[in-house]
């Protein structure tokens, strides 16, 4: 049998309670359990066990150089389920300075942002398998958020037929 998705991902960070903090407050995570020095978080739409495990290696951590010094994770990517959620996201994200770009890849429209230890991390709509067209190449473009809204709808759910199975 084939791997089917990613479970869960893990986080080294400098301080748990932060970091819980921020994916608690901007994204809209749950704490599901805590240790100490680490946490469990699911995501809101998730009935996952857990999405995203937290772990503290303490204050005086360096920054990571993954990407830039070292080989490692460039970025963990969440999906949400309308263009109406993702605008409301990114507010939230530049409210707290987190927000540091908004791409438009053709059939998935995203938002990037770094936690409080610099971790980049992806927010994106998918384009419905339904509303595809031909025109949606594999691109790196500016996203203009109120174009895609009013292409596809606000309330338009994403990625059916793509990472969520259509029905029949």
């Amino acid at each position: 049998m084939p791997i089917q998705r990613l479970n869960h991902a893990v986080l080294y960070v400098r301080d748990v309670d932060a970091s819980v903090a921020f994916y608690t407050e901007a994204l809209g995570f749950r704490v599901k359990a805590a240790l100490p020095g680490a946490a469990f978080l699911q995501a809101e739409g998730s009935t996952n066990d857990h999405d995203l495990g937290l772990f503290a290696v303490g204050g005086a951590a360096g920054a990571s150089g993954a990407g830039r010094s070292t080989v490692g994770l460039y970025h963990l990517a969440w999906e949400v389920d309308t263009l109406a959620e993702l605008r409301r996201v990114a507010a939230v994200l530049a409210e707290r300075g987190a927000l540091v770009g908004a791409s438009d890849h053709g059939t998935t429209k995203a938002l990037y942002a770094r936690d409080p230890d610099g971790l980049e991390f992806e927010v994106s709509w998918l384009v419905p398998a339904a509303l595809i067209t031909p025109d949606l190449t594999m691109r790196t473009s500016p996203l203009d958020l109120d174009a895609e809204i009013a292409r596809y709808g606000a309330d338009t759910p994403g990625g059916i037929g793509v990472s969520i199975a259509a029905l029949s």
